[in-house]
């Protein structure tokens, strides 16, 4: 960090499937990544059953955020910032929750949805210029929708949000609501695909202007990319930039409702089995997203919500 301008700090995500951790070195024209974890904790599990993050649940955060703080400490960050979203939004006992975390160190921000969503955007446009960008988040318990653009003005990189919608279907979500059985059925499928085209047509209906562009983010895309490409080790330099078909995402959702949970796990090369009980819904969210969007194709990205926490960081700072 030569730079007097550049700042290592972090981020951490903490979602209602997965946890997450980025340290980066951030300045004004780039980010270097420093560190990254990606944790399944399914904070959300049991959720929409009883309202409120289950004891077991808490405990799995926390334990994964003992280890991040003490990798704050060993990398000698600056600042970071920590946000809580979907399930920490919908659950009675945040609080205490967030308590909990506070303990060591790590005060989580509960953001609503048109923050992560603006977060999410912001991330995810880090190093791209273009119109009709759609972003996608798709979430354990919410799907963030962007339409945007992003720009170079006087030499300033801006992003516009154009149209945001932060939506409650979720692969957790959906997989708690219809997916009860260990191998999907046809009726369980069909009812999560209607319930969900429902709940993401309004977004598409208000648009003023069509997509050009989709990127996708969060762990269902990355994932499948890791799976189209058979990826034994997970290689984000190969995940990043790379280009799933809607043929592709189809082809993907059959294979993976085909195998029973156990099967999924042991036998899918490039799925985490942390993942596999939600990844038949997390795939067929990202399948009704292309379809509604009238585009073919997603571009999959690593630069995530953790990319625009740090950017929002570095501009309150700097």
């Amino acid at each position: 960090m030569s730079d007097p301008a550049t700042r290592r700090l972090a981020a951490i995500d903490i979602g209602t499937v997965t946890t997450r951790l980025l340290i980066a070195d951030v300045g004004p024209e780039d980010i270097t990544e420093v560190f990254r974890s990606t944790d399944i904790t399914h904070l959300g599990e049991g959720l929409a059953e009883t309202g409120e993050l289950s004891g077991a649940a808490m405990a799995r955060v926390e334990s994964v955020v003992v280890r991040y703080a003490a990798e704050l400490h060993a990398h000698d960050v600056e600042s970071h910032a920590a946000v809580a979203t979907s399930a920490s939004r919908d659950a009675a006992n945040a609080g205490e929750f967030a308590a909990m975390l506070a303990r060591h160190g790590i005060e989580p921000r509960i953001v609503d949805g048109s923050t992560e969503a603006r977060l999410a955007f912001a991330g995810a446009t880090h190093g791209i210029v273009g119109e009709g960008l759609l972003v996608s988040d798709i979430g354990g318990g919410s799907t963030e929708l962007i339409l945007g653009r992003a720009f170079e003005q006087g030499g300033t990189k801006l992003a516009e949000v154009v149209e945001e919608r932060s939506i409650d279907i979720g692969s957790r979500r959906m997989t708690e609501m219809f997916l009860d059985s260990d191998l999907p059925t046809s009726s369980e499928l069909d009812r999560a695909r209607s319930w969900g085209r429902d709940e993401l047509a309004s977004f598409f209906d208000s648009l003023t202007e069509r997509p050009r562009l989709s990127i996708a983010l969060a762990g269902t895309a990355t994932t499948l990319s890791a799976i189209r490409q058979g990826m034994a080790v997970y290689d984000p330099d190969l995940v990043h930039g790379s280009t799933l078909t809607r043929a592709e995402i189809v082809k993907l959702l059959g294979r993976l409702a085909a195998l029973p949970l156990d099967r999924r796990r042991e036998e899918v090369v490039g799925l985490d089995p942390g993942r596999a009980p939600v990844i038949v819904a997390g795939t067929l969210i990202l399948e009704l997203v292309l379809e509604l969007a009238g585009l073919d194709s997603t571009t999959v990205s690593e630069h995530d919500i953790l990319y625009g926490i740090v950017l929002d960081a570095y501009a309150s700072i700097s």
